[in-house]
């Protein structure tokens, strides 16, 4: 089975082909493909940073955003109190193939 780890939104992910994955969120339509050409190994060939001419193809599934997460900054004594909330965009994409 092929594997490969390639790089997109300042992270790394090891993937195979068919596997499902959440990235950081891509200006890609739903539906269309999207490559990814910095693949830092691919079947147990590492490259320098990246293998040269190695691409990972996948299918965008949807986009969407994480569940909402609270920040709560407390001085005590302070009467200082700051609630805020934040959700993280994502798309959730399928590998299709790998190229090397």
């Amino acid at each position: 089975m092929e594997k490969a780890i390639f790089e997109t939104g300042g992270k790394q992910y090891v993937v195979e082909p068919g596997n499902v994955v959440y990235v950081e969120k891509l200006n890609v339509p739903t539906g269309e493909e999207v490559t990814f050409s910095n693949v830092m190994m691919i079947n147990g060939v590492f490259g320098r940073p990246y293998v040269s001419g190695a691409k990972v193809v996948a299918k965008v599934l949807k986009h969407g955003k994480q569940k909402k997460i609270k920040i709560f900054k407390y001085n005590p004594k302070k009467k200082y109190r700051k609630t805020q909330g934040h959700r993280q965009p994502y798309t959730k994409i399928e590998i299709t193939k790998i190229e090397a």
